[in-house]
């Protein structure tokens, strides 16, 4: 069929032509946020889950609904070997200065500015990687201490006070929040905390990978009681359904209901794949409806693609002593897995290849979901490594 009209969308954090069966998790957000809005207690929410199943896209459509009551969204991404401060300075920054357009600033805003200032004088000299600038005179003795849990809660508590005076809503929008170090974790959680306890109004909307509820709990024990926790998993079966045939409906094509069971045992929900698959099952039918027939020759199209991008640029980031952890640890089939029963396997005692475990963790690459317990944060990254390490060596 016509590729010009193809409505899929596969794509690291592309929103899909149809967002289905998130609309609960959408709201609980939404209400979270207009209750900040009018001065009701509220926790910061976070969004955990496994690669692909739409962490990023939600955050996205959560923002949308901050800026449409007017709130300032601080929108960060917490990259591999970036301090926070490096990372949340910046934004920072640009939330004053959006919040000082169309009139001379006021005592809060002026007081945040320099304690912007001074965090960013303290910051570059004990992080390194930090390189914002702010010109305005920095307030001597405010988030200049140089130990990190004071600074950003002198600073959050200043942008919340600006927010206050601005009768808006800061939200800190982090993905890959499983990046930022538990000691810098720790101080972002204790800002938080100050900011909640002084009712003001600034908040954090995050999404990271599994690993991160054990994270925070690490960082301050107090963190389950400060966040809202929202597990996302793959789609149930009439949401998956939906994802994958009513972008395909609204082009007047539709697809056979074997080939959306087909699609939907080969891609077990995960809203990615669904992307993925539908893709090209358009691609590979000539005309509506998609057949079955279709849908076994996008297979093998559309695992190629998979293992050429999604999975390959995560393989890729592997030394070759953690590919072999992670072969073994598909060659036990999808888990989760004891580290044991992967240490036996490697013919190696648990001890000798914990350092491993340990950097795979840190990577993104498995997480624990009990204690002793391996799983991968990437659905289906058992079976590619099959197919890229057919032996395991």
């Amino acid at each position: 069929m016509d590729p010009r009209r193809n409505p899929y969308a596969p794509g690291a954090g592309t929103p899909p032509p149809e967002l289905a069966g998130r609309d609960d998790i959408i709201e609980r957000a939404a209400v979270a946020l207009y209750r900040i809005g009018t001065g009701r207690a509220a926790r910061s929410v976070i969004l955990y889950g496994l690669r692909g199943v739409g962490k990023t896209v939600l955050l996205q459509r959560i923002r949308l609904v901050a800026e449409t009551e007017n709130f300032v969204p601080v929108v960060i991404e917490a990259p591999e070997e970036r301090s926070l401060p490096a990372i949340l300075g910046p934004a920072l920054r640009a939330a004053l200065i959006r919040m000082s357009r169309g009139e001379a600033a006021k005592s809060a805003l002026r007081r945040a500015l320099g304690a912007l200032a001074g965090f960013a004088r303290i910051a570059k000299l004990k992080y390194g990687d930090v390189e914002f600038n702010v010109d305005f005179s920095p307030e001597l003795g405010l988030a200049d201490s140089g130990d990190l849990e004071t600074d950003i809660t002198d600073l959050l508590v200043c942008v919340g006070e600006t927010a206050a005076e601005r009768k808006t809503v800061v939200v800190l929008f982090i993905d890959e929040v499983q990046y930022i170090p538990e000691v810098q974790l720790a101080a972002l959680i204790t800002a938080l905390h100050r900011a909640s306890q002084k009712q003001l109004p600034i908040t954090l909307v995050a999404a990271g990978l599994p690993q991160l509820l054990g994270q925070m709990g690490r960082a301050k024990s107090y963190a389950e009681r400060l966040f809202e926790f929202i597990p996302i998993g793959p789609l149930e079966k009439d949401a998956a359904s939906q994802a994958l045939c009513v972008p395909a409906e609204q082009e007047g094509v539709t697809f056979s209901e074997e080939a959306i069971d087909e699609i939907l045992r080969r891609t077990e929900g995960y809203p990615y794949f669904i992307q993925e698959w539908g893709k090209h099952a358009w691609s590979e039918a000539p005309a509506s409806p998609i057949t079955l027939a279709d849908v076994q020759r996008a297979n093998e199209v559309a695992v190629a693609e998979l293992d050429a991008s999604f999975f390959r640029v995560r393989f890729d980031r592997l030394t070759p002593a953690e590919k072999r952890y992670i072969r073994a640890m598909a060659e036990l089939g999808p888990g989760p897995h004891r580290s044991g029963d992967i240490a036996d396997l490697l013919g190696k005692k648990n001890s000798a290849v914990a350092p491993v475990r340990a950097r795979l963790i840190v990577k993104g690459m498995i997480y624990s979901p009990s204690h002793g317990d391996n799983a991968f944060t990437v659905p289906l990254f058992d079976g590619f490594m099959k197919r890229i390490m057919p032996e395991l060596s």
